[in-house]
């Protein structure tokens, strides 16, 4: 047996004696400081499942033909062996020998071996300071960058893998589309034509007593159903495109419904007032955001944001919506106008939540996807304690994650007029004030000044 095998058995070995100990005992700080620990083990056992798809896909590959390792194992491709070998899904070995692709040093037809494309990100993987899942996303992403240049990937690389060892990966992939815009301003608007050109949308036959249909929507239009999705899902909001049978008598404010029944029902009614209006328009009442650099917007180049939708579309398509009735394009200047009320009021006014939606691009809370609709406006500075309703002390949260900030050790406070946050100790041993807010559109300007 060698060294490898060797050390995976002690692992193994070890790991079954924890996975049987109870952990409902554990204190709170306990609890979460081995649930971290746990997390790094999985990390170095995924680096070394990436590495074992990779080499054998390596000697797998076509050009051995009968002598390759899946072939003489009687598996056409490299992922239906480590099927085989592992139980699990050929898309997900298809995923980890991607990775290895990017994280393995290059063999070139001269015999000569190349350095990995992406050497930090293989060192982070190798080492376990970043997860599989962020390694992924800042590959691929990168990877759609045609235009940068090496020097240019190379700051992205390191800039978004330090990003990885602190931030969650799906902070990380909007990170890394950001940086992707920002190296490639001219390809934004090639993506708006591919990704609407795999618009579709399908509808079958009856299975049951029920029709399936499925579909795929690009930035924009993605952009306007989850606006309508959000606007009558919010948690505060009376229940909307309900059956009167459906609704409780002694409560009307009780939705029987689940969330995607009642997205299910929103779409039917947006659907049903539509091909009841003259002419058959659909005009629904919720609006999109779209926020843009002005620079970018005067070049028709760049990037433009679109509220609760992950891919961006380009400045060129935000320009000719300018006077669309469904959208609202709003401009980043250097310097934008800040809202001030001062104490004469409490509440937030809505030119200030549209700011603050503006700004932070949802709930704050790291992690939380929730859209500015289903905000609240929260007074970093309480109101009760001389907190001004102004731009620069307010912040947009959940209700759930209004509710923890105040009942929990979580810190928040405005530094230089952006949110920040302040984890418990046992969460963050450092201490460290984290900047807050889900605005991609003011992310790009900070990731070319950096590094």
């Amino acid at each position: 047996m060698d060294e490898a095998a060797a050390l995976i058995e002690q692992a193994e070995h070890l790991l079954r004696r924890a996975a049987a100990l109870p952990v409902e005992h554990l204190t709170d700080t306990a609890l979460c400081d081995l649930t971290g620990r746990t997390e790094q083990v999985g990390r170095l056992a995924d680096a070394l499942r990436v590495a074992m798809a990779g080499e054998i896909a390596e000697r797998s590959r076509p050009e051995l033909r009968t002598e390759g390792l899946g072939y003489r194992h009687g598996c056409a491709r490299p992922p239906h062996l480590i099927e085989r070998i592992t139980r699990i899904s050929q898309a997900e070995a298809a995923r980890r020998i991607r990775l290895a692709g990017a994280l393995r040093p290059r063999l070139a037809l001269s015999g000569e071996v190349s350095p990995a494309s992406r050497p930090m990100v293989a060192d982070a993987v190798r080492s376990g300071r970043i997860g599989v899942e962020s390694a992924g996303h800042i590959v691929r992403i990168l990877d759609s960058a045609d235009t940068a240049t090496p020097t240019q990937l190379e700051k992205a690389e390191r800039m978004l893998v330090e990003a990885a060892e602190t931030e969650s990966a799906d902070l990380v992939k909007t990170q890394a589309v950001v940086w992707r815009e920002y190296l490639d301003p001219d390809g934004a608007r090639p993506r708006d034509e591919v990704l609407r050109a795999q618009r579709r949308f399908s509808i079958g036959r009856e299975v049951n007593g029920m029709t399936p249909f499925t579909g795929l929507a690009d930035p924009l239009s993605a952009g306007l159903l989850r606006a309508a999705m959000a606007e009558g899902t919010a948690p505060d909001r009376q229940p909307r495109f309900l059956n009167a049978d459906d609704l409780d008598a002694s409560d009307p404010l009780l939705d029987p419904r689940t969330r995607d029944q009642r997205q299910f029902d929103i779409l039917i009614g947006l659907v049903t007032a539509g091909v009841r209006a003259p002419g058959g328009s659909l005009r629904p009442t919720a609006m999109v955001n779209i926020v843009v650099q002005a620079h970018h917007l005067d070049r028709g180049t760049g990037a433009a944001w679109i509220d609760d939708v992950t891919e961006p579309i380009s400045a060129f398509t935000a320009r000719t919506l300018l006077c669309d009735a469904d959208t609202s394009t709003i401009v980043l200047g250097a310097n934008g106008e800040v809202l001030h009320l001062g104490r004469k009021e409490r509440l937030f006014s809505p030119a200030q939540r549209r700011a603050l939606a503006v700004r932070d691009g949802g709930c704050v809370w790291p992690g939380c996807t929730a859209p500015p609709s289903w905000c609240h406006a929260h007074h970093l500075l309480e109101w009760e304690h001389g907190g001004p309703t102004d731009l620069d002390n307010g912040v947009l949260l959940c209700a759930a994650h209004h509710h923890m900030l105040h009942n929990s050790g979580y810190r928040m406070k405005a530094i230089r007029g952006k949110p920040h946050l302040l984890a418990p100790p046992h969460i963050d041993p450092h201490q460290r004030w984290r900047p807050l807010g889900r605005q991609r559109a003011t992310r790009t300007p900070a990731a070319a000044r950096s590094g």
